[in-house]
């Protein structure tokens, strides 16, 4: 599937070339102000914002700042892209959060090349927490709102990991949020569901525990939640490429507790 990029534009020309321009490789969804686009923020899931800074109702800079202080929509890559050229606009923008500042006129290829590496980097920072044993939840942070909500999620998660039964109705419950809401949030943070971030989390917990106590494998298993330890050692070989008792045996200098 296509990113989704949100294109807020009041000029219906400018509107129409860059939503030329990045059909080609994005799903674009127009808004004509920062008002509209907040109602859109608040209903969908978009990968990336564009916005124009001179609107009215609402000028880009001000959606720029709603945007990374809400924790709904907070970690959406934003991009000013405006025909203000001074100095102080540009420190402006990128002192609200923006990502990038980009002025008109403007080259189709830079832009493109501007939204790719926003979403490459993200993309690869999500790959790196699920595959590595050690990454913490609140490296994907991309603003204060983001940090203190994975901070209170992953805090929820390893409070209650022992429980088989914790899934994304529950955590919704123990987070305060609405089920949709926490699902969108940690889907655009993470591109995990709310079930596979706590198995994620569950197995890098098992990691910390197989290398720093001594503990049989089965124990620590039940520890984080499983209730069977040929599921726990069949997810752990698939999410960090070795088995619990290798992954073991690598920290404690080649000795392993087995069972």
């Amino acid at each position: 599937m296509k990113r989704k990029i949100l294109l807020v534009e009041d000029n219906p020309e400018m509107l129409e070339v860059i939503t030329d321009e990045l059909s080609e490789h994005y799903q674009v969804q127009a808004a004509r102000d920062g008002i509209q686009a907040i109602k859109v923020l608040k209903n969908e899931s978009v990968d990336l914002v564009i916005t124009d800074i001179m609107m009215p109702f609402m000028d880009g800079f001000e959606l720029c700042k709603t945007i990374k202080s809400d924790v709904e929509f907070s970690h959406v890559p934003v991009i000013l892209l405006t025909a203000k050229n001074t100095l102080q606009s540009k420190i402006e923008g990128l002192g609200l959060g923006a990502d990038a500042y980009i002025e008109k006129p403007f080259d189709p290829e830079l832009l493109l090349a501007q939204i790719a590496n926003l979403l490459d980097n993200r993309r690869k920072l999500k790959q790196h927490f699920a595959h590595s044993p050690i990454a913490k939840l609140n490296s994907m942070a991309y603003t204060h709102s983001d940090e203190f909500f994975l901070e209170k999620l992953d805090a929820t998660i390893q409070n209650n990991i022992d429980d088989t039964d914790l899934d994304v109705d529950k955590l919704a419950r123990l987070m305060n949020l609405g089920r949709t809401s926490l699902f969108r949030k940690i889907k655009s943070l993470t591109d995990l569901t709310p079930n596979e971030l706590v198995n994620i989390t569950r197995l890098k917990k098992a990691a910390e525990l197989l290398a720093s106590d001594d503990l049989l494998i089965y124990e620590v298993s039940v520890m984080v939640g499983y209730r069977s330890q040929t599921n726990f050692g069949r997810n752990f070989l698939k999410q960090f490429g070795m088995s619990p008792k290798d992954f073991q045996k690598s920290k404690r200098g080649g000795k392993a507790e087995n069972k």
